[in-house]
This record gives C-alpha cells, structure tokens and sequence, in this order.
C-alpha cells in the first residue's frame, strides 16, 4: 500500500474503532504502531514502541496536568461549585431565566478552577438542576443551561485540552491561556443572551426567581472570596509573569487543598479519594498521549500532512475557504466522538496545515477548543448531554436536545466572531508579552 493511501485509511480506521467504542488510547496505539511497521518495518516499530511512549509523557510542561486536575478535583470537594452558583443567584436570579444564567456564570467560574467540561457540568448540575426545577423553569431550558455552561470549563483557563493543545504543538501554555480568556468571556455572554432570548419568547420556561436583600447579596458573595482568589492567583500570576503555568498550577493544587481543609472538608477519606482520582485521571490522558504519539508517528510516515496541503493547493481555495473545511470537519466529527479525543487525533496534522496557510498557532488553538466545545452539546453523542441526564432523575434525554439548539446557535456567533475579529483571541497575549 503507497504512503498516501495509508494516512487516510489508518484515520478511517481509527475513527472506526472508536465508533466501536475501543478506547481512543488504544484504538491510536494499534494503529499507529501497525502502521508504522507497515511504511517503516521492524526497525521503525522498534523505535516507536522503545522511544515514543517515553518521549510522549516526558516532555517539559506535562507536570502541569496532573497538577491543575488535582486542582480541579479538590476544589470539587471543598463545596466551590455550590458557594459560587449561590453567589451569583444571589445577584440576578430574580430574573426571568436568571437562575439559568447564574448557572452559566457559576459553570464559567468553577471552568475557571476545575479545567474539565463533563466535571464542571457534573458538579454545577447536582446543584442547579434541583434548584430550577423547585423554581418551574422547564427541564428544556433548564438541562441544556447546564450543559452549554459546562463547555465553559474546556476553554476558560486553567483548561486541559489547551495543555494538551501546546504539548502536540509546540505554543505556549500561557499564550494559550491569556488568549482564551476574551473568548470564554464571550461563550458566556452569549449563552445568558441565548436564555434571554427563550424566555422573552416564553416567559413561562425561566419564571423569575426571589429577589434577595442588599445584604443577603453580600453574605453570598463573601463566601466565594476564596474562590475568586484562587481564580485570580492561578490565572492573574501567569498573566503577570510571576509564575510559570508550572508554578501557577502547583500554586493552585496547593491553594484548592488549602481551602478544602479550611473549610472542613479534607478528611482522610476525601484524600484517599481526591488523589485516586487524579491519579486516574491522569494515567487516562498520559495513556491517550502515548496513543496520539504512536499515531502521529504514523501520520509523519504516510505524509499525510502533505498530502493533504498538495490537495487543497490543487482545488484553488483560499485560505479562509480551506479554514471553513477544517471547522466544518471539527463540528462533524464532533457529534460522533468526545473533544479531548477530536484534538488528540486530528491536532498535529491540522495545526501544521493552518500554519501553513498563515494562520496564528494561538489563535487556531483557541479557534480549534471553541469549536470542539459545540461537539461537546451537539446530539447525538454530545457528552454534556448525557451527563445532565445522568446526574438529574427523570430526565430523558430527548428533553435536553430539544433545549440545546438555542445555544448552538450562539456558539455559531462565537466562532463567527473569532474568524472575523482574530484580535478578540490574539490581543491578551499581545499586551502581556507572550
């Protein structure tokens, strides 16, 4: 078989495979190193298999990965998620789709600190879900709120799948991160612009909640002063160049422990607990990343990436035409297949091709995670979709794909945004020197 039938095939079968619900880690691994002796030989598998996995976990940056999920996990058991969806209830819930919106907004805050889309919507669900529905608001809107709210947590940093993003490419953690945070800004106006939206046209679907006092205001938001600060520790230290993202994550594992045990939270049990699970966590993306690599090295093999920048300088596209197919291909694979493993599979090639074309590294990252994020409440294997389901009783699934369409929508507008105005992503790591 030549090279350049190899590259396409291995990505169908790959694709396949995981359609068949073999795990990603495995499904690249098998076929990245079956491919590689196949262009390669027996001396090619020999590198791949003695070499690759080691390089894959042991580049200079990974450390921070299982630093900002132990972050995550640990701000998950301090009680963060319920404290800031109070916080901001307590400030526009008497609204009409207010504790819609405090969802979104309580779901881009805890984004900020968990980094982890199915946990933040998992977490700010168990909370909000009972919430609305002891309110009235309709299992449509008030389901697909959570769902779009948790996507939030991919894109606003601290986010692992922009990590995973500058590990496979070579950009900058903090570049990535400084220029994430306008357009995570943006996700979440739209999304409470999308709640607007429904419930002038249907009052009934978010009735307006109680109005609180001036000073059970401020008892509300005194109770997220830590979370704020561990927000703006992390986050503001990169930005300010006073920590690495290494240091900045070690920082807030650190803080997210600390505010765990201040508020009586850290037991024993709750530490066994808490470092099993980012153990687990771990282990699951550094196995994914050893796949990704294996498959990489395959994909170089094939010359995949030439083939395909040979095609498309061939059809005559411009560059702008040729991005509309990379964003279309990303919103279709994303209603088979979860974001993490999208951007595993498809980043390397894609990136050198965007690159190549002229486009920022930085910007088609973000541009690449924004759009992932639609996969990720698109049906019908939208992930957030069945998360919601599966934390909430007698909610059928049905009920959150009918909710979910408004928010897509606004997601479309966001990445229309993005395309039109690069700036929005760009200016942040510009003004802070990355």
């Amino acid at each position: 078989m030549s090279p350049e039938l190899a590259g396409p095939i291995g990505f169908a079968i790959v694709v396949l495979l995981i359609a068949l619900r073999v795990p990603i880690a495995l499904a690249m691994a098998l076929v990245g190193t079956v491919g590689s002796i196949a262009l390669g030989g027996w001396s090619s598998a020999t590198y791949v298999l003695s070499n690759l996995p080691f390089e894959a976990v042991s580049t200079d940056g990974m450390e921070v990965v299982p630093l900002f999920i132990f972050m995550g996990v640990f701000a998950t058991y301090s009680g963060l998620s319920s404290n800031l969806y109070s916080g901001v209830q307590a400030l526009i819930g008497h609204w009409r789709g207010g504790i819609a919106m405090a969802t979104i907004g309580a779901s881009a805050g805890f984004g900020a600190i968990c980094g982890s889309s199915l946990a933040t919507a998992a977490t700010i669900g168990r909370v909000a879900m009972p919430e609305m529905r002891s309110r009235g608001y309709a299992d449509s809107l008030a389901a697909a709120s959570v769902a779009a709210g948790g996507t939030l947590g991919v894109l606003i940093p601290p986010s692992i799948i922009l990590i995973l993003y500058a590990i496979l490419t070579g950009e900058s953690i903090g570049a990535l991160f400084a220029a994430a945070l306008i357009p995570g800004l943006i996700g979440t106006v739209l999304y409470m612009a999308a709640v607007q939206a429904q419930v002038l046209r249907r009052p009934e679907l978010g009735p307006a909640g109680p109005r609180f006092t001036f000073r059970q205001k401020i008892v509300a938001l005194s109770r997220i002063w830590d979370a704020l600060l561990l927000i703006v520790l992390v986050i503001g230290g990169i930005y300010g160049r006073f920590f690495s993202p290494t240091e900045a994550a070690a920082v807030g594992a650190g803080g997210a422990l600390l505010i765990t045990a201040l508020r009586g939270k850290l037991t024993g049990k709750i530490l066994v607990k808490g470092l099993a699970e980012t153990a687990s966590m771990t282990g699951m993306i550094f196995l994914i990343l050893v796949g990704a690599a294996l498959f990489n090295y395959f994909i170089e093999l094939s010359h995949l990436t030439t083939v395909l920048t040979d095609a498309i300088q061939a059809s005559g596209l411009p560059p702008l035409g040729i991005l509309f197919l990379i964003i279309a291909f990303y919103v279709i694979l994303g209603c088979f297949m979860d974001a993490l493993s999208m951007v595993l599979l498809t980043v390397v090639p894609l990136y050198q091709l965007a690159t190549g074309l002229g486009f920022d590294g930085v910007w088609f990252g973000v541009l690449v995670v924004t759009v992932a994020e639609i996969g990720l409440i698109t049906p019908p294997i939208g992930m957030n979709l069945f998360v919601i389901q599966a934390v909430t009783p007698n909610l059928a699934i049905g009920t959150v794909i009918r909710g979910i369409l408004p928010f897509i929508t606004a997601d479309i507008v966001r990445v229309a945004i993005l395309v039109a105005f690069p700036a929005v992503v760009l200016y942040l790591p510009r003004l802070f020197g990355f």
